[in-house]
């Protein structure tokens, strides 16, 4: 099968044929049908986090089942799913008491360089990316790191619920939790932003303040919620988010990654606001926040995944998504071949496209 190689930070990816083994008990191999381009995958690309290397990126993504593990009885061939990976096991400390986007088994959620996956005639390993690798045309994963979906969902839209989607949206619903009437303030509005202020929308927020330098995505924020948006290029956006509300918001979400918007989130909040960090902040980066500020119960915290319970959640937006509340067509900028992931990455940087999403040509 094809599947697009990552040697060294900072060079291009390259298209190289691989191939996977047989899955074993708990593990089931999928025909990639689509699979987004994440910011994520751009930050390891780049160098800002760890792995070891090569291996095939990719992790939003969706499929279909072609076989499964003498012990898998959730899923059969034929299935239509999404991966996450947030692969849980079950059983240990986070995931019986509700947190599985956190789960702590190893053997289940391999750190990177564990998982021995990938076959090929060089000598080096091949590393399996964060337990998925999307950016291949097969994917062998735990049963655990899969959902089971309608089959009348779309392939290419259910790929995006995978990261993104969950991402932004959980972070809202989930770690956030927004109510009804709220005054949140949404820091980047890519991908996950996006999903952020549908989530925000969705949860009944009152005011939804979208920051981005990009007026196109601005644009696309107000068609998903958004009641007011700021360009950081006019002015310093914590003083006009001040402004505008009184005083700050209930709820900044960042989803740049930036230490700069990082620390922005919680200059921004009104007395008792809590800001919730989504994006990726580089490797070894400290944030810098006043002590004063906590007298007033300001809050800073992280959001993994969108503190999902995604075999839950995944399907509910599905339903909002077919009920039409959920709007991920405008999310979709391209589809591309394989051979054009690298392409697809620049259009990113640049700031061009929401999202990216790669066709296998595998969809039913």
């Amino acid at each position: 099968m094809k599947a697009a190689v990552l040697y060294e930070a900072n060079k291009p990816l390259v298209i190289e044929e691989v191939s996977v083994r047989k899955p074993k008990a708990h593990e089931v191999l999928i025909r990639t049908a689509f699979a987004g381009l994440c910011h994520s995958d751009l930050h390891f690309m780049e160098g800002l986090f760890p792995h070891p290397l090569p291996t095939v990126p990719g992790h939003e993504s969706a499929g279909i089942v072609e076989e499964v593990g003498s012990e898998v009885t959730y899923l059969k061939k034929g299935d239509h799913v999404i991966s996450c990976l947030s692969v849980f096991c079950g059983t240990c400390a986070n995931c019986t008491t509700g947190r599985p986007n956190l789960c702590l088994d190893e053997d289940v959620k391999m750190p990177p360089g564990k998982a021995r996956r990938f076959e090929w005639e060089k000598p080096d390993q091949l590393h399996t990316f964060i337990n998925l690798s999307s950016f291949a045309e097969q994917m062998l994963v735990h049963e655990n790191a899969l959902v089971k979906i309608r089959k009348d969902m779309p392939l290419d839209r259910a790929a995006l619920i995978g990261c993104g989607v969950m991402t932004g949206f959980g972070a809202a619903v989930n770690t956030a939790g927004i109510k009804f009437g709220d005054t949140v303030a949404v820091i980047g509005c890519g991908g996950v932003g996006m999903a952020a202020v549908e989530g925000a929308h969705i949860a009944g927020a009152g005011r939804i303040i979208a920051v981005d330098t990009n007026p196109r995505k601005l644009q696309l924020a107000t068609k998903l919620g958004a009641t007011e948006v700021i360009n950081p290029e006019d002015g310093d956006p914590v003083e006009r988010i001040k402004e505008l509300t009184g005083g700050g918001v209930q709820h900044a979400i960042e989803c740049l990654g930036l230490k700069i918007t990082a620390e922005q989130s919680f200059q921004m909040l009104g007395i008792g606001g809590t800001a919730t960090i989504v994006g990726m902040v580089p490797f070894g980066q400290k944030l810098e926040l006043h002590g004063i500020d906590f007298l007033r119960e300001r809050k800073i915290q992280g959001s993994s995944m969108g503190s999902n319970r995604f075999r839950v959640d995944m399907p509910k937006m599905i339903e909002f998504y077919l009920s039409g509340r959920l709007h991920l067509d405008d999310w979709v900028s391209a589809t591309i071949k394989l051979e054009e992931i690298n392409e697809g990455f620049e259009a990113m940087k640049e700031g061009r496209v929401v999202r990216s999403v790669i066709d296998f040509g595998a969809a039913a």
